[in-house]
């Protein structure tokens, strides 16, 4: 057997394939990779259920009032802080997702406790006025009353 057919039959020691470390280091750092993306993937996920518990909120607020008008008498739109739970009249509590703030800014009269308190409307389409808060993840939704027409409505605030 010449030289020539002897290096064709044994394998090249640059040609081997890769080392078990090397393999390892590629798994190691996918797996990272894919950690950061899941991070990534649950926080969207907290943001679109942080806004969906958002506009639910002012859908109930808006019920609120239109309750207040079409039944013709004041109705009151709970906010209870600490439980992070609300309550539009006539119809079940609501509880807000785990790890949002929930704050509530309203006329003194309509507060019923420390973390309870409400926003109160009145047949002619008024309201006691205020503002609910909610915070998670360093995003804030504010949900304005307005004193005068009772209306609500949603903004994304920047901090």
């Amino acid at each position: 057997m010449s030289s020539a057919a002897a290096s064709r039959a044994r394998p090249d020691s640059r040609l081997r394939g890769f080392t078990l470390v090397e393999l390892l280091v590629v798994l190691v750092i996918a797996g990272m990779l894919l950690g950061l993306v899941g991070t990534s993937i649950s926080r969207s996920i907290s943001g679109a259920e942080m806004r969906v518990a958002a506009r639910k909120m002012t859908a109930a607020l808006r019920y609120t009032r239109t309750r207040a008008i079409l039944d013709k008498h004041e109705e009151v739109f709970l906010v209870d802080t600490e439980n992070r739970r609300y309550a539009a009249p006539k119809r079940a509590a609501v509880e807000l997702p785990e790890g949002m703030k929930v704050a509530l800014t309203t006329a003194r009269s309509e507060l019923t406790a420390e973390s309870v308190g409400g926003i109160r409307f009145y047949p002619d389409g008024g309201s006691t006025g205020g503002f609910v808060e909610l915070e998670t993840n360093g995003r804030v939704y504010r949900i304005d009353v307005a004193w005068l027409t009772g209306e609500a409505s949603l903004h994304l605030t920047d901090n």
